[in-house]
């Protein structure tokens, strides 16, 4: 049997298409559709029901793709082991990320790549969420409460509690709020407001408050308001978490810190596979360390 043939099919079912097999493989999508074919021939049976639309599964395609997807894997882990075995781990890393973290994770990556030369990063940073494997993709930072998909391994590292801050610059024009009320008589940027004016809750030490506040700004993208707020035109709720791990943290200051607004977590997240790439176990360890301050350790997605 040619395993070829094999790694073809499982990819067409993977990615729900011949075309997108094909783009994930390099391959032509007619080499790809004439292997699927001629293993079906070799099989005697028929795998895929083929649509102008859409492909779906028979019967004994359904069974032999469960066994050869599990097939396929153990062949790429025992090649994954005995490569890392053979030399200092190399290769690529393919990760995604919130395009909001992206000024704190574009320095770590290149910290890791100076301290890991062999090894390369290939990330995509988008607002979306993303199927590690329908996409073949190696890790991930995700935000939110928990992660529900429990075919993950995650790792919490960090709160994502949003604090208000103002530029010296600012503060020097306005003066600072001493209470929660003094808000709605500074200039603030709302994120994503639809009409220019917004309502702030915040947990304080009397428990939630909310203040009515108006904007002559306003954006739907966090690294903008951070801009936004670094130009002296107001107050903004920012991610706290990402302010720790940025230069220009010098040029801000925290206002009214008794107050916040949470906002989930940030995880660490890895397919759950019984094999990690030494590759892709070491950036995992070193975001671990680096954002959390902790040593890395894993546990189910929940």
């Amino acid at each position: 049997m040619d395993l070829r043939r094999v790694e073809l099919f499982v990819r067409v079912v993977e990615r729900g298409s011949f075309t997108a097999a094909a783009q994930q493989l390099g391959l032509p999508k007619s080499s790809v559709s004439r292997g699927v074919a001629h293993l079906e021939q070799e099989l005697g049976v028929a795998l895929l029901r083929r649509s102008t639309r859409r492909i779906g599964l028979t019967d004994a395609g359904r069974v032999y793709f469960e066994h050869a997807q599990r097939a396929i894997a153990s062949l790429e882990d025992a090649a994954s082991t005995a490569s890392d075995l053979g030399h200092d781990p190399e290769g690529i890393v393919r990760m995604t990320a919130p395009a909001d973290l992206s000024p704190i994770v574009a320095p770590l990556l290149t910290e890791f790549g100076r301290q890991h030369p062999r090894i390369r990063v290939d990330i995509s940073l988008s607002p979306r969420t993303v199927d590690l494997v329908q996409e073949g993709l190696d890790l991930a930072l995700r935000a939110g409460r928990t992660l529900a998909d429990s075919t993950l391994v995650a790792r919490r590292v960090a709160t994502m509690d949003f604090g208000l801050f103002a530029s010296k610059e600012y503060l020097l024009r306005r003066g600072k709020p001493k209470r929660l009320a003094d808000l709605a008589e500074h200039d603030c940027i709302l994120f994503r407001s639809r009409d220019g004016r917004g309502e702030l809750e915040l947990r304080g030490p009397r428990g939630d408050e909310r203040v009515e506040l108006s904007a002559k700004l306003w954006g739907d993208d966090i690294q903008f308001v951070l801009e936004a707020v670094l130009a002296g035109a107001g107050i903004a709720l920012l991610p706290s978490f990402v302010i720790r791990h940025l230069h220009v943290r010098a040029q801000l200051v925290r206002l009214l810190p008794q107050y916040v607004s949470h906002g989930g977590s940030l995880f660490v997240v890895v397919p759950s596979v019984r094999y990690v790439p030494a590759r892709v176990a070491l950036l995992r360890a070193f975001l671990i360390e680096r954002l959390s301050g902790r040593p890395a350790a894993t546990s189910k997605a929940s």
